[in-house]
């Protein structure tokens, strides 16, 4: 796989794909870029920039083929980054017909609810894409940032390093460092518990707790997500790593943290629905949230943080009751 002449293509069209095409362009001549809506594609080529999200970011478009076909930007690519909610990601593949030989270089940080599926899981089992073909995106990066090129750091994990070194090569310019990882299991959850924590951390932001309280809760978070992902795939890992502690704080704490803004919707009082229609964008963490209680019927993994948040967002439990006996379990 030869990372800098290969063809490159983008599933997705929201804040995360924008950033992750300005990040590619760096490194390639060229990219192909799947838009569901053929006036979306114009209204860029004539804004030079995605008429929806990042507007900031000025593209040169003569490097960007634009197509509202999914197939003709699968087969046009060697490689393909996905970049969409995990939610909607069965419905965006949905007409793709053959991903064998392909690529991918997953950026969602979510899980497909359906059955409960890492995005490499889902991959394989409905498109036979071999893991050792799969690459997963991870660590502290919002999109915000990088469009305004600040120092971020990017962690790429794959079944062995080194492939991950293969990828990195794609993603590493002056304000992106990089750092390759095996852990692809771990790195996935991390990234899915993560949004967990974030809307937790919005609730007790909406009910007024204190910042001694939030240092209480994302250090007992860690831990928490340390005995699930190492139940789940038990490997050595430092899970004070950037793809792990450092994306679960930045989620939790970052102004730009829709999980953490959906959250503390909640928290002050707003109904899912309302929140979910205010906030405009998908809070990855109140689909996770479902998919993890779920998934730890099995694992029974002692985990109060997120099942406090499944308590509120599914039971309709009331914030402050949850909040008062979580309180007791984070001593």
């Amino acid at each position: 796989m030869n990372i800098k002449t290969n063809k490159v293509g983008i599933i997705g069209s929201g804040s995360w794909a924008t950033a992750l095409a300005k990040i590619l362009l760096e490194n390639v001549n060229e990219i192909n870029w799947f838009f569901r809506k053929k006036a979306t594609i114009e209204t860029f080529k004539q804004n030079k920039h995605n008429p929806r999200y990042l507007h900031e970011v000025e593209f040169d478009t003569s490097k960007i083929n634009f197509c509202e076909d999914i197939n003709c930007i699968v087969s046009n690519s060697d490689i393909l980054i996905i970049a969409v909610p995990s939610a909607f990601l069965p419905s965006v593949l949905a007409d793709v017909t053959d991903l064998s030989g392909k690529y991918i270089l997953s950026g969602v940080k979510g899980i497909v609810t359906e059955e409960n599926l890492l995005v490499a899981e889902y991959l394989q089992k409905y498109f036979n894409v071999d893991h050792g073909r799969i690459g997963v995106l991870a660590g502290p990066c919002h999109a915000e940032e990088v469009a305004r090129e600040k120092l971020s750091y990017l962690t790429v994990a794959c079944t062995t390093e080194e492939k991950a070194i293969t990828f990195t090569q794609l993603l590493e310019c002056d304000y992106i460092y990089t750092t390759p990882s095996d852990d692809i299991w771990g790195t996935e959850y991390a990234a899915v518990l993560k949004n967990v924590v974030a809307v937790a951390a919005g609730i007790a932001h909406g009910q007024r707790f204190g910042d001694n309280f939030h240092a209480v809760l994302i250090s007992r978070a860690i831990q928490e997500i340390k005995r699930f992902v190492d139940q789940v795939h038990p490997i050595d890992r430092d899970i004070k790593a950037p793809a792990y502690l450092g994306d679960l704080m930045v989620t939790a704490y970052s102004q730009f943290s829709r999980n953490r803004t959906f959250g503390s919707m909640i928290g002050k009082g707003y109904s899912v629905k309302t929140a979910q229609l205010e906030l405009n964008m998908v809070a990855e963490g109140y689909y996770a949230t479902k998919s993890i209680h779920e998934i730890n019927q099995h694992y029974k993994v002692d985990m109060p943080i997120c099942e406090a948040v499944y308590n509120i967002l599914y039971n309709k439990v009331p914030p402050h009751k949850v909040f008062a006996e979580l309180t007791k379990k984070l001593c």
